[in-house]
């Protein structure tokens, strides 16, 4: 036979799933302002920054109406000045027009503001660090407010979103550790779940979860495939062993152990308590301690009181 020294270690109970990727951010960018597409500042796929230029909408009318209306603001807010010096300070005047010169000159500054803004908005830019994905116009195009004319992907960090069967619910809470595997990419990583949805599809019975994971330099890409190792639960100290040394009986299962050394080793039979499993490994609750010598391989032919011969250890 060859047997195995039971020890003690921390044992990790994982729920395996199959999650995939979503890019960290994904946005579809819209025209706030109507116009002709007169300047194409970026084209897709290239990296672009927070705030950078993308696209450029003709702003020729806008500018002049700009224009006018900062005349209309200083003739209103110098109309303003002197109307309240004299009332004020000369008592010329009456309290209406002291008033009217006062909201005009307010009205005239918040309409150059508004078109300020809007002419600002001629310009599409980045909302965020990212990558330009898509580009949806081309110059020369007509926009409307609420065309779409780009599309920016934010890669680093990607999020992991898997479906947990509804059965462990009780076992999954923010927080919680996993571990995620790209066979493709040859590539894993540790980390932590950030959501839990709070309801079940119907159709799987599943609920959601994710999970952020860094991709630095890009190689992890939205709708890939991957492994995940949800943690269900951790017993520390656990009993440990390999599932094939367990023999089933008629009232549960049983393992063999060796007590003795050279031609006075003996079997022993003992009766145990099985707790979580993963992969081919099970913690014993009860009826092994540690240091004792189990029989992992050979076990089937033999019975308690068996003398055997020890050879190979694991």
């Amino acid at each position: 036979v060859e047997i195995w020294t039971v020890e003690t270690r921390d044992f990790v109970e994982r729920i395996s799933l199959t999650g995939t990727v979503v890019a960290g951010q994904d946005v579809t960018l819209s025209a706030q302002e109507s116009g002709v597409i007169r300047r194409v500042v970026v084209e897709k796929g290239a990296t672009v920054t927070a705030g950078q230029r993308l696209l450029v909408i003709d702003d020729a009318v806008l500018r002049s109406q700009v224009e006018e209306a900062a005349a209309q603001a200083s003739l209103a807010n110098e109309t303003w000045e002197r109307r309240k010096r004299l009332y004020e300070e000369d008592q010329v005047g009456s309290e209406l027009a002291y008033l009217e010169a006062k909201y005009g000159a307010e009205q005239a500054a918040a309409r150059l503001s508004t078109l300020q803004t809007r002419l600002g908005r001629t310009v599409i830019r980045a909302p965020f660090d990212g990558f330009l994905e898509t580009r949806l116009v081309e110059v020369g195009a007509m926009v409307n407010v609420g065309t779409s004319v780009a599309r920016i992907v934010a890669l680093d960090p990607v999020k992991i979103v898997a479906g947990v069967p509804e059965r462990y619910a009780k076992d999954v809470r923010v927080g919680a550790s996993a571990r995620t595997v790209f066979d493709v990419l040859d590539i894993s990583s540790e980390g932590t779940i950030s959501y839990v949805g709070a309801t079940v599809n119907a159709q799987n019975r599943t609920f959601l979860v994710e999970l952020e994971m860094a991709n630095p330099e890009g190689m992890i890409k939205p709708q890939m495939v991957a492994n995940v190792g949800l943690v269900r639960q951790t017993v520390e100290h656990a009993v440990v062993v390999p599932q094939e040394a367990l023999v089933r009986v008629e009232d549960g299962y049983v393992v063999f152990v060796v007590e003795g050394e050279g031609d006075a080793a003996m079997v022993l039979s003992r009766a145990v308590e099985l707790g979580p499993s993963q992969r081919n490994e099970v913690v014993i609750e009860a009826g092994l301690t540690p240091g004792e010598q189990l029989i992992v391989v050979g076990q089937q032919q033999v019975t308690a009181g068996d003398r055997v011969r020890i050879v190979g250890t694991r």
